[in-house]
């Protein structure tokens, strides 16, 4: 979490993290235990495909992500998501827990989120969320594509 730390300050982006007993595991447990909308609740899931991975940021709101939009954006075959290993191999994360930001892979950002003043998602570990203004995933990420 110390790099995803570094990472914030060093771009000056305002930043809480914000620790909980339990993990989080659905965007309705997020919205409820912090008392916000399902939308401003935001995993970051990695998808695997014929061009290799890529991470996506979605608007908890937003239920399931249609892969085969997201494989017309990018361009790719056989989109599907990451298996947990992989995940945890390409990212150094587990699935749940993977940051919103400081991640190498080619990231698509759900339009969505910059509807709100600040999102809510992961800082690599379980028992934490990171809370940020929608504006520094396009700062702070390799941003590829957009999700409408």
């Amino acid at each position: 979490m110390d790099h995803i730390k570094s990472i914030l300050q060093e771009n000056r982006i305002p930043f809480d993290i914000l620790y909980h007993e339990n993990p989080i595991r659905t965007a309705q447990e997020g919205a409820d235990f912090f008392g916000i909308e399902i939308g401003q609740t935001v995993p970051t899931l990695i998808l695997k495909s014929d061009k290799g991975y890529f991470a996506i940021i979605v608007s908890g709101g937003r239920g399931r992500v249609n892969l085969e939009k997201v494989s017309e954006i990018l361009g790719c075959n056989q989109l599907k998501m990451a298996p947990p290993k992989e995940v945890q191999k390409i990212t150094g994360y587990t699935v749940g827990s993977v940051p919103l930001v400081g991640l190498s892979l080619p990231c698509i950002i759900d339009k969505e989120l910059f509807r709100y003043p600040f999102i809510y998602g992961g800082t690599g570990e379980p028992t934490s969320t990171l809370k940020i203004p929608p504006h520094a995933l396009e700062q702070l990420n390799q941003v590829v594509a957009f999700l409408n």
